[in-house]
């Protein structure tokens, strides 16, 4: 794969950053005919990650701050209120506490979560409490977690939110297409979404866990491409099965192949259970050693999750003090 050139910068301060958008191509079936994934040999390649990679001590703390400064913080219960909205926002633009950063030597380097993720009713008061952050609000949109409300009604819905001052949509897919590989429908649903859009930031949420297989997972991945998504997700966050190594490492070789076929960049987002600091670091290596240090960017890579900040923050207190804290000593994410 041609080495993308530019350094990961690690910080967002300009939600302006995001505008650069993918258009998409063309629908090429032919792109999805040479498509086969060896599921042994992608479980083979995603062990090496997590059992002959590892990082250290101030290391570890760099990956950690990176990882930080790509998760989409996210609430999405139906109890949300606008008092944990605006939590979650302090929160984002102030991920870590500051005698902690003060004692890592990292006092000045300004750290905010990638974005800020909500239900559409809360994009205002996101929107309102983020102003002048950098830090962007993503609404989750058209039929969210299930995509099944009528077309009209999902167009309309990323309409609102973008209306209501959203900066970037994730939306869902009909799964319906991809099991039927119905692949033409799928691309003129995402077509759509796109166009809806704008020119606003695309995130297309496949729901892997409901898709069966590896190989439909990598075709629907590149359809979505093709459509005009400015990033490929993997979950809702509320399947059965989430987000994991195998399925990411599929989804970022099509988005490598997607852009040696087309010189476009598109970034991935996985989502659903990562919980954990050792997680989050997996992913890290993995999109380094696959796409190199350009997609290690928020504006390439973001982490969907809402409890992986308090472990990440738990962890660099163990680097700065020794000793573990509890849960409750950090402020409430």
């Amino acid at each position: 794969m041609p080495k993308p050139t530019g350094k990961a910068d690690g910080k967002v301060t300009d939600i302006g950053a995001f505008a650069r958008t993918n258009q998409g191509t063309e629908f090429h079936a032919d792109w999805l005919e040479d498509i086969r994934v060896n599921l042994s040999a992608v479980e083979r390649r995603t062990a090496t990650v997590i059992k002959r990679r590892t990082v250290k001590k101030d290391w570890q703390v760099a990956w950690m701050l990176k990882a930080i400064s790509c998760i989409d913080l996210t609430t999405l219960s139906g109890d949300d209120t606008p008092g944990r909205v605006r939590r979650l926002c302090a929160k984002a633009k102030q991920p870590v506490r500051q005698d902690l950063l003060e004692a890592i030597g990292a006092a000045e380097l300004k750290l905010t979560t990638g974005a800020v993720c909500v239900y559409h009713a809360m994009v205002p008061t996101a929107s309102a409490a983020l102003e002048g952050s950098g830090v962007p609000v993503a609404a989750v949109s058209t039929g969210f977690p299930a995509g099944l409300s009528p077309m009209k009604t999902r167009l309309q819905e990323i309409g609102e939110s973008l209306a209501a001052g959203a900066n970037e949509i994730d939306i869902v897919i009909t799964r319906a297409h991809a099991l039927n590989q119905d692949w033409p429908a799928l691309y003129e649903e995402v077509r759509a979404f796109r166009q809806a859009c704008g020119s606003t930031h695309l995130k297309t949420i496949i729901a892997t866990g409901q898709l069966g297989n590896m190989n439909i997972v990598a075709r629907a991945s590149m359809v979505c491409m093709m459509a005009g998504a400015d990033f490929i997700k993997t979950s809702t966050g509320m399947e059965s099965l989430n987000a994991n190594l195998p399925v990411a490492l599929v989804m970022v070789r099509m988005i490598r192949d997607f852009y040696e076929r087309t010189g476009k960049k598109v970034g991935f987002k996985p989502a659903g259970g990562i919980r954990t600091a050792k997680q989050a670091i997996a992913y890290l290596i993995l999109i380094k050693e696959e796409l190199a240090n350009d997609w290690l960017s928020p504006s390439l890579f973001r982490f969907g999750a809402s409890s992986l900040l308090g472990d990440l923050e738990r962890q660099i207190e163990y680097h700065a003090t020794g000793s573990y804290s509890a849960a409750y000593r950090h402020p409430i994410a």
